[in-house]
């Protein structure tokens, strides 16, 4: 087992799930930035944010994630990670002519002009399938390099996410190797969601290994996974010796039957690493293992 301590992220809204799934989800800035908070007190050194429009669609609003940051920075000192990959909905969605809907590329990218230390890179193709909707989310290598030049222009660290092995092996590891971020490069495998995402993998403990064998050198893992999966598959992440996340976007449950808030979630992961006697890292710990630089509170 690594010696390291323990980073956890929570995710507390995410581009998919719905107050109608879970009242605790919080959407709007007030309330991502009060659930941030409590989660930061139970343990949390990672805010991994969505956006979301005033009726709950999905977007990448560089105002409305510098409303949710700025409340967020009156807190607390946590790492602010917010994300490139939008969501399921609202300003993300582009009809297209045969009937299929387009992730909206251009959205995506606004997700890097609201002041974050991180930033989720999703540098992969793949067919969402959500809400009777079959949404492209196209990335080819082109849009990859926008999007990770912006994050460099920017001063942003990627959070290089990745849904299966061809992710890691292909654009993550390509990009890494051109030298568009620096050591260690922190990978965010998420496991679990092959029922609405095509392309990605279902958890389970050979493919988390074989996966976690698959890394770049001078790489630090996070494991995220989706429903049920979310805690045997971090159990394990802390068991190998990487970080985790928990939250809503990725789990709307505690327990059968028994919805979930953000914050619960992280404490139970917390009490988990304690039993494994992994440390839980502070933010200010997080950002030296990141190698990020200190704020200033």
């Amino acid at each position: 087992m690594a010696s390291s301590k323990l980073i956890v992220t929570v995710a507390p809204t995410g581009g998919m799930a719905s107050k109608a799934q879970n009242p605790n989800l919080p959407t709007q800035p007030a309330e991502i930035a009060d659930s941030v908070y409590n989660s930061y007190k139970e343990g949390a050194a990672i805010a991994a944010l969505h956006a979301r429009r005033p009726d709950d669609g999905a977007t990448c609003n560089a105002d409305i994630y510098r409303d949710i940051n700025e409340r967020i920075r009156a807190k607390c000192d946590i790492i602010i990670n917010n994300s490139t990959g939008g969501g399921s909905s609202g300003d993300m969605l582009v009809a297209r002519e045969d009937g299929l809907f387009e992730s909206n590329f251009e959205e995506r990218l606004k997700g890097c002009e609201a002041g974050a230390e991180m930033a989720t890179f999703d540098g992969m193709t793949f067919v969402d399938v959500h809400g009777g909707r079959e949404i492209l989310v196209v990335t080819p290598p082109s849009r990859c390099e926008t999007l990770v030049k912006r994050m460099v222009e920017r001063g942003i660290k990627p959070e290089w996410e990745v849904f299966g092995p061809s992710h890691i092996l292909q654009d993550v590891t390509r990009l890494i190797q051109k030298g568009y971020d620096k050591p260690p490069y922190y990978i965010n495998m998420v496991l679990g969601a092959d029922h609405g995402f095509q392309g990605a993998m279902p958890y389970s403990h050979d493919i988390l290994t074989a996966m976690v064998g698959m890394l770049p050198p001078q790489s630090i893992f996070c494991v995220s996974a989706i429903g049920p999966a979310q805690l045997p598959a971090t159990t394990q992440a802390m068991l190998l010796g990487g970080h985790v996340r928990v939250g809503l976007e990725d789990n709307n449950y505690y327990s059968r039957g028994r919805l979930a808030s953000n914050e619960e979630l992280v404490a139970r992961t917390v009490r988990i690493a304690n039993e494994l006697q992994r440390e839980i890292a502070s933010p200010e710990e997080a950002r030296e293992i990141l190698g990020l630089a200190k704020i200033s509170q």
